[in-house]
């Protein structure tokens, strides 16, 4: 084998590398004299010689000279001119690429962080925004650069959010799939994506903001030292279930926030969010998890410094019906949020219907028949809202009523079949004869005894 060679196998399973760091040491020492133009083209020579014998130790340390030595001439030009013909190189070498990126990284983002370097003047954001577009060029498409795509794709939306392209800023986000990437650690991913969240709620894309939402893993959110990301998480996601007034899912929202260690930590904090999961779990539509969910929060001791808001939990859990307008309705209305004239609006409406359709629910248990007038005489409604309300509730399946308009007669129980009323009298007899069957036995017992 020659002199300087090595790494060769029979059959050339190996790739042959040669040993130029003499003539490295050389060159390098030697552009240091020259004008840019020809230090750049000597040291590209040699960035060929060293790529093509598979010297990988000189030829990154060729890169990093050649972007040094562009770096140091002023010209941001040449910097993006020189960094893009050395990556694109043919057959270029993963590790002279990775080192090419780790070289002009801290030319614009500060360290290890996505944060672009600041600027004082309109050439220099130019530039920065040029090196920024080119490093993210050459690491699309390449796993060994995950890492450092997702922090210059970060640091791209960040320059376009400045700039007061809040559209453009999500449009570039979107395009990375961080979830996907390996290199990356769960906080990473967690940041990267609620940062795209931030952004599509930014720019009104709720449709688009609730299906991001979906590739942040709960779990992953609940670890220790997690809290502050958990927090961020829940409180933009109840954006989005404001925009679609989901009541009940903004309860779980603000369940979570107010069940986490730091929010415990701070009075302000966990009573703005219990008191906004007691809020939004009243204005909820009746289901097996509300009343659930209901349940588990009254037992909270912390429910006696809201006692408000415990009065009003309380009421719904109980078959009583519920006077309106409530005794603390003025807090819970003070609760609402009134930035939005026309949310408050909706909420403050669906806290009616609401109670409305709680007494409803109480009646039936009740009443199997009863007079229109008289049932909207204890509900304090008009006989038309009634009405209204009951065949909505019919029509939601949560409760079973007939109106019979011309007797003015409200049934909630519904009529049985000849079969089921046979039925149900062939069940009383047996369950009498077995209980007379039962008091037979025990007098002979008694009897016997004596």
């Amino acid at each position: 084998m020659a002199e300087g060679r090595s790494g060769t196998a029979a059959g050339g399973q190996l790739e042959e590398r040669v040993d130029l760091t003499k003539e490295t040491d050389a060159k390098l020492a030697q552009s240091q004299s020259l004008p840019l133009k020809e230090a750049l083209a000597l040291l590209g020579g040699l960035e060929k010689q060293c790529r093509i014998g598979n010297d990988l130790p000189n030829l990154v340390r060729v890169c990093e000279a050649s972007m040094q030595l562009a770096k140091d001439s002023g010209d941001d030009a040449v910097v993006v001119q020189t960094l893009e013909h050395l990556a694109s190189r043919r057959s270029q070498k993963t590790k002279a690429i990775s080192a090419l990126v780790a070289k002009c990284l801290p030319w614009v983002l500060t360290e290890k962080s996505h944060v672009p370097l600041a600027v004082t003047s309109d050439e220099q954001k130019e530039s920065r925004l040029k090196l920024v577009v080119a490093l993210r060029d050459i690491t699309d498409g390449k796993l060994f650069l995950e890492a450092e795509r997702a922090r210059l794709t970060r640091a791209l939306a960040t320059i376009k959010e400045e700039d007061g392209d809040v559209a453009g800023a999500a449009e570039v986000l979107q395009d990375v799939h961080v979830e996907t990437y390996g290199s990356l650690s769960k906080r990473e991913k967690v940041e990267f994506i609620l940062e795209q969240m931030r952004l599509t709620l930014a720019k009104q894309d709720f449709i688009r903001a609730s299906i991001v939402s979906g590739k942040i893993n709960r779990k992953n959110i609940s670890e220790e030292g997690m809290e502050a990301l958990k927090t961020k998480f829940f409180h933009l996601l109840t954006k989005v279930h404001r925009h679609e007034k989901d009541a009940f899912d903004l309860a779980k929202d603000y369940q979570s926030i107010y069940s986490t260690p730091t929010i415990m930590e701070d009075d302000a904090q966990w009573k703005e969010a219990l008191q906004y999961t007691l809020l939004f779990l009243a204005l909820s539509p009746y289901s097996n998890e509300q009343q659930d969910m209901m349940n588990r929060i009254f037992l909270d001791k912390n429910l006696e410094k809201i006692p408000a808001f415990r009065a009003t939990l309380e009421l719904l859990l109980k078959k009583e019906i519920i006077n309106y307008p409530l005794a603390q309705q003025a807090e819970l209305e003070g609760a609402i949020d009134a930035n939005d004239a026309e949310l408050a609006s909706h909420w403050k409406t669906t806290l009616h219907t609401r109670i409305v359709q709680h007494n409803v629910r109480v009646a039936s248990i009740y009443y199997k028949r009863i007079h229109g007038k008289r049932l909207a005489s204890l509900l304090g409604l008009e006989p038309a809202v009634l009405e209204q309300e009951i065949s909505n509730m019919v029509s939601e399946g949560s409760v079973y009523a007939k109106i019979d308009r011309p007797s003015d007669v409200v049934r909630f129980s519904a009529g049985k079949t000849p079969e089921a009323v046979l039925s149900d009298w062939a069940s009383d007899i047996s369950s009498l004869l077995h209980l007379v069957d039962s008091t037979t036995h025990l007098i002979h017992k008694e009897n016997m005894t004596k």
